[in-house]
């Protein structure tokens, strides 16, 4: 088990992590989001041991890690950070990239490397130099390289910015597939919500340094916190009770994802029609509720400045 217990960093006298703490087992996906510079990162890079903290510790197993200032080379054996950068040397094949982090007494290595390619979708790519590969080829190589020697833990820093969308999905649930197989903890910083909504055990949401929210991701999704924690799934409404309760003079808002938003032929809540935004399946109306903008689902494009009634979740 990995234990964070009441971890604090500041690079400078500013706190960039405050008082954070949580718990995960081995084979658990926990997805770490928040917006850019909450720390996400500065937690992974404690976690595998590059930095080192005065406040607080991270046990693995009941031991405590010892952080940068005891070891020699920082970073856990047990563990593979993957950074935003790759770590991978150019001018060598992707067979060898791969087989540096695989023992050459292993009588199963190009097996085992040809297995990794096959997780990442890359396996025409074995004799393939690395500095020849695109972005998002170098970063599935990368991830590779990180599964070789199969570690304990796994940390990965958006391990999917650079990987085209048509080919994310299927590769996202090979590697989660294959961690799962093998029962190694799998930490992602994130910004692509759908790693943590459709993959993650557990979702963490920070912000300024802060753990806002922590749960299972339909948990979060259903009965977010903040509109802030509401905004990493969806666009989000927040909206006054007493601007569709007339009986109310409440100052409490509701958070309303935008399906949640309903066009009522018999509604008194009217609202007028900004911009229609295609989605596919529906388009994304937005429009104007009591001078605030609003957002919802509706099967066709509206008309700019057209009035329609809306129901807002069956409280109207």
């Amino acid at each position: 088990m990995l234990k964070v217990n009441n971890v604090s960093f500041g690079y400078t006298s500013k706190q960039v992590l405050n008082n954070i703490s949580f718990k995960a087992n081995k084979g658990d996906y926990i997805a770490i989001i928040g917006e850019s510079g909450c720390g996400k990162s500065t937690l992974l890079e404690i976690i595998y041991g590059l930095l080192h903290i005065e406040k607080g510790a991270v046990y693995w197993n009941d031991v405590k890690l010892l952080g940068p200032n005891f070891y020699l080379i920082p970073g856990e054996d047990f563990m593979k950070y993957l950074p935003q950068d790759f770590d991978l040397m150019p001018y060598i094949t992707v067979e060898e990239n791969i087989g540096k982090n695989i023992s050459s007494l292993d009588p199963n290595k190009l097996n085992r490397i040809k297995e990794l390619l096959e997780v990442v979708d890359m396996s025409d790519f074995l004799k393939t130099k690395v500095k020849n590969l695109s972005g998002g080829q170098k970063q599935r190589i990368a991830i590779a390289k990180v599964l070789a020697d199969e570690p304990e833990v796994l940390l990965l820093d958006e391990p999917f910015s650079h990987i085209d969308n048509f080919r994310k999905n299927h590769l996202r649930r090979n590697i989660f597939k294959y961690l799962k197989s093998k029962n190694i903890l799998c930490i992602v910083a994130t910004h692509d919500t759908t790693d943590a909504l459709s993959f993650a055990d557990e979702i963490l949401v920070i912000r300024e340094g802060v753990l806002v929210a922590r749960n299972t991701p339909e948990t979060l999704y259903s009965n977010p916190k903040s509109k802030y924690v509401a905004s990493f799934f969806n666009e989000i409404n927040e909206i006054l009770l007493s601007a569709i309760n007339p009986d109310t003079d409440s100052a409490e808002t509701i958070l309303l994802y935008p399906n949640e938003i309903k066009i009522s032929k018999t509604s008194e809540l009217k609202v007028k029609v900004v911009q229609s935004y295609f989605k596919g399946d529906f388009y994304l109306i937005e429009a104007l509720f009591n001078g605030n903008v609003i957002y919802f689902e509706h099967s066709n494009k509206l008309e700019i400045n057209q009035q329609v009634a809306v129901k807002i979740n069956n409280k109207s």
